[in-house]
């Protein structure tokens, strides 16, 4: 009697009915089943010579596994096909655990891959591998059948039954939630069954797919042309759907990848076919790092390592070879700045272009064991016809940012990391030389020739948890802050640009603000830890003379710790300082979070004993767009603090088509986070916003329309009205990614004390209510010149204020050069006073090849009468190891001669080189 059952989309099996059952009182005299199925083995190499070899391995497993109590071994032969109604007949059948595998031939060696399946939930629960000289097949054989018998699941008889005789009574069965690098305990797997091979991917109905990373057994040659044989062996990846600008249709350019692997790399490669020739592709970013990658014709993919569907690790890649990574926390704080080890290389096939990328797993965090189970998506950008598109749906509504979304990712198995990981050291010594000087008195111009070296030592304390160690350091080849105008009477947020605090940086976001990025201090949510605080004090540099930090990952913790010491500098007053900071974050259901956050420094910014800061926060995230953000926290510092106390509850529904949001965030008076930055103080803010975002169906130009209102209500903490802002927009987003907005807003606001608003104007105390409309419209990437133009008008505190802007400009000479334009114009007219503040940027990029570029950033501000100058090389001349020179000037506009006077000058060569051990 035989079965034919369809197994995975690819095999017909019969099962072999001459199985043992075992009878026992303690079933109630019932048939117990459980019996272990093997498959056939699949040819993965196609070779008709090899064909043998599957049937061979499957009859020795069947001959050679010892017979189990309640376990009986049967043999499947036959083809792969349909896997649901495979495991159901299956289960029919008895057959609860099936063994099932592949085999390569690689020249004269062969590589035998055997993986236990759990036929009620599809899930391959471990893999084992056995490589090896095609000649000794019988010895690989009997490899898996010693590492298969260590894994098959073992259940005592019961008591009076026959067959094998009962061990020591104690049961012990194998489960998904302890299977070896799969599932950890509690950990839920979400997305179909693994796919068999040959496939790669496997989907539900629901959208979610779970992928396969397959061990290469040769070496991958990285040059971008894909013509490696694993590529046509290989089914890829593909069947891409679209985000924008049909959500969840088929995506109109086909794209095809595939995840590889090897003992030291991880490989992701794709092949992007296009119907436009070549030069209509946007195509013209070539410098390492630069946001304008994401608006090019561009893979992206990204890895959630450690697979807690909140954090991952993004790689960018447009098809010149550009190439931007970053790191993204609780699926929404990017950190950009963060450059992890890793190449590409890209080429061109008759219809489309190649990407090969190779990450080595030295650059990356994950969980320990060897085999894993990580997160991935790979998301493909058409940018000539503004479509983007991914392997898994990611919605509309979240635009660049839901390749943040880790929680929507793909579930990756099958793959293999390096057993190391712990132990693994990288050191970077540098060594630098300077050139500097300074306008003392009416006319000299003193030099000063200085030379030093320091390092940084990163230490893989596991592979989850890493230590950071720095020596003596020195930020010179960090590139200068761009200006900014300020008509508020609030401080300017500035990013963090320094390497030694940049990779994990977003464990210490708290609260739901930003600790990153040119927006993470816009709005009035404080934020409890601002790295730029350390080594910077009243525009001057503070040195760093040690500091540690380690971060990563324990279970279901992220833990983060930082301890700094920074040196004197008597001539601005500034101590020797010690700066603590210790975060804690617990993962909770799907996709929130619970954590604790402590910041403290030894001398506080007054000088009289030491501040502390500490607080709570959780974010609560339920489906895919609502979130619910809160936090409270108090400082302690020496004098008055009666009113240290600051707390926020938000709830944020984001969709497509609608957005919500509520806030009510309260700062005290004495409130101050002496290792934060806090925009301002002593305010109860009340805040809410909707809106509507339809997607008209008549209107072939235009892909969106946002209709959007706003209203913010600011107490000080005695009740007083400070501020009230009620806002109303209008948006237009074209089909060929152009922008236009307008924009109009109602303020109030109540000066408690006067406000110098410009070095010659100053407000008196009083109430102000004023308006103004501002329309702008963005120029999408596509075009040769692009960049937002903007014009503002309407009253500003007591008088009129007139705007005029050109912002994120570029201006694309060849793929190679480019510049990068800013101008802001401000005409205010006050009774108080009449001024006028120009700020004219200019970027400047030449790139030589993707890791060698030269920029030249140009600004001048008329508000402080500044010409400044910062002209830098950067050549990562082998991978992690870099050259910078650097020229810094600072010019008077002021001065009495024609040409602007020069008040100081640097010129700054770095050098740096990465060992790994």
């Amino acid at each position: 009697m035989s079965t034919s059952v369809r197994l995975g989309g690819r095999v017909t099996c019969r099962v072999l009915t001459a199985l043992a059952l075992l009878t026992g009182t303690a079933y109630g005299g019932q048939d117990s089943l459980e019996r272990v199925g093997i498959v056939t083995f699949v040819n993965v190499s196609g070779e008709d010579r090899d064909r043998w070899i599957g049937a061979g391995i499957a009859e020795t497993l069947a001959s050679d596994l010892p017979v189990l109590p309640l376990h009986r071994v049967a043999a499947l032969d036959g083809e792969v096909v349909d896997e649901i109604v495979a495991r159901r007949v299956l289960r029919e059948q008895g057959i609860e655990w099936l063994i099932a595998g592949s085999y390569q031939r690689v020249g004269d060696d062969l590589r035998i891959v055997a993986w236990l399946l759990d036929t009620e939930t599809g899930v391959v629960a471990q893999t084992v591998t056995a490589d090896g000289p095609l000649g000794e097949l019988f010895v690989l054989q009997d490899r898996l059948v010693a590492e298969l018998s260590a894994l098959l699941p073992t259940q005592p008889a019961p008591s009076g039954s026959t067959g094998a005789a009962p061990t020591d009574g104690a049961s012990s069965s194998f489960t998904l939630s302890t299977a070896a690098g799969l599932t950890r305990p509690g950990e839920v797997f979400e997305g179909p069954p693994p796919p068999v091979p040959p496939a790669l991917v496997s989907r539900d109905a629901a959208g979610r797919a779970t992928v396969r990373a397959v061990r290469l057994t040769a070496p991958l040659r990285l040059d971008g042309t894909l013509d490696e044989r694993v590529y046509t062996d290989l089914q890829a990846l593909s069947d891409f759907i679209q985000q924008e600008p049909v959500e969840g249709a088929r995506a109109t350019e086909k794209t095809e990848a595939w995840v590889l692997f090897d003992d030291d790399n991880i490989y992701v490669s794709a092949r992007a076919w296009d119907s436009a020739p070549e030069s209509q592709w946007i195509a013209n970013e070539m410098r390492r790092d630069s946001t304008n990658i994401l608006y090019n014709e561009g893979i992206h993919f990204t890895f959630d390592t450690f697979h807690d569907r909140r954090n991952g690790v993004i790689f960018n890649v447009n098809a010149i070879g550009g190439r931007l990574d970053g790191q993204t926390t609780l699926e929404r704080n990017w950190n950009g700045d963060w450059n992890p080890v890793w190449d590409v290389r890209t080429g061109r096939f008759e219809g489309g272009w190649t990407m090969e990328a190779a990450i080595p797993f030295k650059s990356l965090r994950y969980r320990p064991g060897r085999a894993q189970t990580w997160g991935f998506n790979i998301r493909r950008v058409v940018q000539w016809k503004n479509e983007m598109s991914s392997l898994t749906p990611l919605p509309a509504a979240r635009g660049l940012p839901a390749q943040f979304m880790m929680s929507l990712s793909a579930t990756l198995v099958g793959l293999e990391v390096p057993t190391g990981g712990r132990g693994t050291i990288e050191l970077k010594p540098y060594a630098i030389s300077e050139v500097a000087g300074t306008r003392s008195g009416a006319s000299e111009l003193l030099n000063d020739v200085v030379g030093d070296l320091g390092f940084d030592v990163k230490y893989g304390v596991t592979q989850n948890l890493v230590a950071d160690v720095t020596v003596n350091t020195d930020f010179a080849q960090v590139e200068a802050d761009e200006q900014q105008v300020n008509l508020t009477r609030f401080s300017l947020f500035f990013p963090e640009k320094r390497e030694f605090f940049l990779e994990n940086q977003g464990t210490f976001a708290f609260g739901g603000a930003q600790s990153s990025g040119s927006r993470g201090g816009g709005t009035d949510t404080p934020v409890l830890f601002y790295s730029r605080g350390i080594g910077l004090d009243k525009g001057r540099e503070v040195p760093i003379d040690v500091g540690g930090r380690t971060t990563g990952r324990l279970g279901k913790f992220s833990v983060g710790f930082m301890n700094i010491q920074t040196g004197d500098v008597p001539d601005i007053g500034t101590r020797g300082t010690n700066f603590t900071v210790a975060r804690v974050r617990r993962d909770l259901l799907r996709r929130s979070n619970l954590g604790f956050l402590f910041t403290g420094r030894s001398v506080s910014k007054s000088g009289a004993g030491s501040s502390e800061t500490y607080g709570i926060d959780g974010v609560f995230s339920f489906f895919d767009n609502l979130n619910i953000n809160t936090y409270w926290a108090r400082t302690v510092v020496a004098g008055p603090s009666d009113d240290d106390v600051s707390y926020r509850a938000q709830l944020d529904y984001n969709g497509d088509r609608y957005g919500v949001q509520a806030e009510r965030l309260v700062v005290g008076g004495d409130f101050d986070p002496e290792v934060g930055f806090i925009r301002r103080d002593d305010f109860d803010r009340r805040f809410g916003s909707f809106r509507f975002s339809p997607r008209p169906a008549v209107i072939d130009a235009v892909r969106k329309f946002t209709f959007q209102g706003q209203v913010a209500y600011v107490l000080d903490r005695a009740g007083l009205l400070e501020t009230r802002e009620n806002q109303g927009q209008f948006g237009i987003e074209f089909e060929n990614s152009d922008m236009f907005t307008l924009t109009y807003t109602e303020s109030y606001e109540f000066l408690k004390q006067p406000f110098p608003i410009a070095p010659d104007v100053t407000l008196p105390v009083g109430s102000y209510s004023f308006q103004d409309t501002e329309a702008s419209f963005a120029l999408g990437p596509q075009r040769k010149l692009a960049g937002t133009v903007s014009v503002q008008r309407g009253r500003l505190f007591s008088g009129n204020k007139t705007t005029v802007g050109f912002s994120r400009g570029r201006l694309e000479l060849t793929p190679q050069l480019s510049f990068e334009p800013s101008v802001s114009y401000n005409r205010v007219d006050l009774p108080e006073g009449r001024f006028t503040t120009n700020l004219v940027t200019t970027r400047a990029v030449y790139s030589m090849t993707p890791l060698m570029f030269v920029s030249a950033l140009l600004q001048y501000n008329s508000s402080n009468d500044s010409l400044a100058t910062n002209v830098r090389l950067r050549w990562e001349y082998r991978p992690g190891s870099e050259l910078f020179v650097v020229y810094n000037e600072e010019r008077d506009t002021l001065a009495p001669t024609r040409i602007p006077q020069l008040e100081n000058r640097a010129f700054i060569v770095k050098i740096n080189r990465l060992f790994r051990f």
